[in-house]
């Protein structure tokens, strides 16, 4: 495969076009295991239309080179253009955001040991201008664990849900009207290992996601190869181990982050250590999983060291997508209607390396992937009849970019 592999100056934070041919890799053949069960069909999701003609674009990334923190961009709606990123908050480790459902706040986790003199990282809160783009700090608070690298709000905007990677827990965090974080008012210490030594030797939380009915929260531990799940009491702010405790994934293929369905049906959970996506059937009355297949992310000639990172689904429900880091590239999957289960349609080059994360805007028209290593945010049109990406030559520079995510300008 032919990858784009300029690396840009990392003290240039500006707007480049490439010109440059990707070549999408047709399947020859995946490597799956699936249980033909039936599923309910697809409901077809609308994309939300814009009333706008722009996006305001956030991005998360690492402090550790000449990042700063949270940057902000546009994305033109009708022709996918980026324009120049301008630093909005300086933050340590900014590498995961969440927003408000009213758009009102952003939440960034603070991916550290020790974060203020005090163990454990942190949340830092942000309030949004909504005309400008603009973010105001709010105030921070601790996750009581080492390395917070994911997080969610929950849909009656009143809680973060944090998953510490290093400190291998979950907590818990309220927030007030004014977005201003509050002490933690549940911390789930998990425990447990797997076969991979090297990086399964304790629990490694490493994301957390709510049901769509916002009842039970499900965290993706690495270390443990599992996808815990917790009753969650949206009012108080308490998680409850469910039980079943768990869901397992294959031994050693170490689960990062998952994604439901837009019909809340099925979860797909994207494997960094196995290269793969284990697809559940989720059982929405008992708050459980049934393991449905399970796909590799890269196609069969590949012998070369990699893992993946991110997973999405489009909004119309038709479409996953997974990012490869060493491969570099986003693995294109077609949904099957009756089953739930996945079908690859090949592969595309990020156009750089470290495909860290990518989002979908809320449209469904493009896909923005952040390349970690070489320090760019690269635009595709999403073609809505298969799914395939077409890269339309547009490409921003930003320093170590590793999350993505879109609001509505007010």
């Amino acid at each position: 495969m032919n990858m784009f592999r300029s690396l840009l100056p990392s003290s240039m934070i500006g707007l480049l076009v490439v010109q440059q041919s990707f070549l999408s890799v047709a399947l020859a053949g995946d490597v799956s295991r699936s249980k033909s069960e039936p599923f309910p069909p697809l409901h077809r999701t609308e994309s939300v239309t814009p009333s706008s003609d722009f996006l305001f674009v956030y991005i998360g990334t690492y402090t550790n080179g000449n990042s700063k923190g949270i940057y902000r961009l546009k994305l033109n709606l009708t022709s996918g253009a980026l324009s120049s990123p301008e630093l909005v908050a300086e933050s340590v480790n900014p590498s995961f955001l969440a927003i408000d459902p009213k758009e009102q706040f952003l939440f960034a986790v603070n991916e550290v040991g020790q974060y203020m003199n005090i163990e454990g990282g942190a949340v830092s809160a942000f309030s949004i201008d909504s005309k400008t783009g603009n973010l105001t700090f709010l105030n921070h608070q601790t996750t009581q664990g080492a390395d917070p690298c994911h997080l969610v709000v929950d849909a009656a905007g009143k809680h973060i849900l944090v998953a510490n990677y290093s400190g291998g827990s979950v907590a818990v965090l309220p927030f007030n009207n004014r977005g201003q974080l509050g002490a933690a008012t549940s911390f789930v210490q998990h425990a447990g290992s797997s076969i991979n030594s090297a990086r399964q030797s304790e629990p490694h939380a490493h994301s957390i996601n709510l049901s769509p009915d916002n009842r039970y929260a499900l965290a993706a531990d690495l270390g443990t190869d599992e996808i815990l799940i917790y009753q969650f009491d949206s009012q108080q702010g308490q998680l409850t181990p469910h039980d079943p405790a768990a869901a397992r994934v294959t031994a050693g293929a170490g689960p990062r982050h998952f994604a439901f369905h837009p019909n809340g049906q099925r979860i797909y959970a994207i494997n960094e250590l196995a290269s793969s996506i284990t697809v559940f059937r989720y059982h929405e009355d008992r708050g459980t999983l049934e393991t449905l297949q399970e796909i590799s992310t890269l196609p069969k000639t590949f012998d070369g060291s990699t893992s993946t990172a991110e997973i999405q689904i489009h909004p119309s429900g038709n479409f996953v997508y997974g990012s490869n880091r060493g491969h570099d590239s986003i693995a294109m999957f077609s949904v099957n209607p009756q089953t739930g289960t996945l079908l690859s349609r090949g592969y595309v080059s990020t156009g750089g390396q470290t495909p860290r994360n990518f989002t979908i805007d809320p449209t469904g028209r493009y896909l923005l992937v952040a390349n970690q290593t070489t320090h760019d945010i690269f635009v595709f049109a999403i073609d809505p009849l298969s799914g395939n990406l077409e890269p339309i030559g547009e490409s921003v520079a930003i320093p170590n970019p590793v999350c993505i995510r879109f609001i509505h300008p007010g």
